[in-house]
């Protein structure tokens, strides 16, 4: 039937009220609903499943639900020498992954008590390429943080800008996300001739890209309505809950695990530990942990910076200089319980390892994720706010659900 040959008639039976008096203005009942968010929405950053208890618009819980991903890292790294899990951590947080074997080699090595013995050449390579994978990593977040909250233009900029990243460790390692580059004991390979350089022309770049960045994006009228005075994080809640990285720095404490525990070569290293100051709303709302991510990505420079001019200057290349001299043929620990940690660009990533001296296979290794913890605070944080306002607090904390589900 064609519609405009439809004739739509009102009928005020239709909308009578059963009850007379039933809903007015001050006996109106309240009804609260259960709303699933994901694990296919693209805002929950991955297989995330929030049950969301709202009444109207108003959230009145938040129960997230992980569980769907299943990295099994545990159980691959307790039947693996030691040396075969440096693949298995590149999987978790995935978009950090440089950062991970960073950690997790560094864990080993003290075991070994090789830790003192490395060459310095191999250290500032350690850290110069974890902080290529930081900045890579925060672009991320900061980019697909503000794709969710509207904007689509500053998302393929940070992708753009990730992208030269990506391809320099490519050039490194071979792959482009899963690196398997930092060894136990040393290194797979030392950096392709020119890479340093190569690095130097990228930070040049970048700066003025970092200063757009805030300006067009952080400091946006729409961005900080969107994000000020949203999400807040009390810095007792966020201690209490275990938050780090960004997401505890957001709330006001001045806490990096590479100035705190000083390790590999940071001691050396000049660059500040930025941290939320409650410019434009309150101390620990969504605007300030992407200020504070955005802050750091200029301390990555910095520190880039200087570990090419150390990589360039006294620790340059030398031809007997050999990344794997001091790889261990066999990993094989004595027997302890040992935990170390190390700062990620989403927070402490730790690992307990347990070791009977008698194998190379660990009798237990377990990973501190720090999106665990960080995810773990929303419920608090999103009580009382509003639905739409749920996708952008999820987004501030940045989680990885191969970090996750372990």
């Amino acid at each position: 039937m064609p519609t405009d040959s439809i004739q739509y008639t009102y009928n005020p039976e239709h909308f009578q009220v059963s009850e007379p008096g039933k809903y007015t203005s001050e006996n109106l009942r309240t009804e609260e609903m259960v709303i699933n968010i994901g694990p296919q929405h693209p805002s929950t950053h991955g297989v995330l499943r929030l049950e969301v208890v709202s009444d109207g618009e108003i959230i009145v819980d938040v129960v997230p639900h992980i569980g769907y991903l299943h990295r099994c890292f545990e159980k691959h790294a307790e039947s693996l020498p030691f040396n075969q899990i440096i693949p298995y951590v590149d999987r978790m947080d995935y978009v950090a992954a440089m950062n991970s074997e960073h950690a997790y080699v560094m864990g080993v090595e003290r075991m070994l008590g090789i830790d003192k013995d490395l060459p310095k050449r191999v250290e500032y390579i350690r850290v110069l390429v974890a902080e290529l994978n930081r900045l890579a990593s925060h672009f991320v977040a900061i980019g697909t943080y503000v794709m969710d909250i509207g904007a689509y233009t500053p998302f393929l900029w940070m992708m753009r800008d990730r992208e030269h990243i990506l391809r320099m460790l490519e050039w490194l390692s071979g792959a482009r996300m899963l690196y398997n580059y930092i060894w136990v004991g040393g290194l797979f390979y030392d950096v392709p001739v020119g890479f340093e350089e190569r690095c130097r022309e990228f930070v040049n770049y970048l700066k003025p890209k970092l200063e757009e960045l805030q300006q067009l994006v952080i400091e946006n009228k729409i961005f900080v309505q969107r994000t000020a005075n949203v999400g807040v994080l009390p810095l007792p809640v966020a201690i209490n809950f275990g938050c780090s990285g960004p997401v505890l720095r957001g709330s006001g404490l001045r806490w990096d695990l590479r100035k705190v525990d000083g390790y590999s070569v940071y001691p050396e290293l000049d660059f500040d530990v930025p941290m939320g100051e409650g410019l434009v709303g309150t101390v620990g709302d969504c605007w300030d942990r992407n200020y504070v991510r955005v802050l750091e990505c200029r301390e990555s420079v910095k520190i880039i910076e200087q570990c090419v001019e150390k990589l360039l200057g006294e620790h340059r290349r030398t031809p007997d200089f050999d990344p794997q001299a001091f790889v261990p043929k066999k990993i094989r620990p004595q027997a302890m319980d040992y935990y170390v940690r190390a700062e990620n660009p989403k927070g402490e990533l730790g690992f307990f390892f347990r070791t009977d001296g008698k194998s190379d296979i660990p009798v237990r290794c377990k990973a501190r994720a720090c999106s665990f913890n960080n995810l773990s605070v929303i419920s608090e944080i999103s009580r009382g706010a509003m639905l739409a306002d749920l996708v952008a607090i999820i987004g501030s904390i940045d989680v990885v659900m191969g970090e996750v589900d372990r």
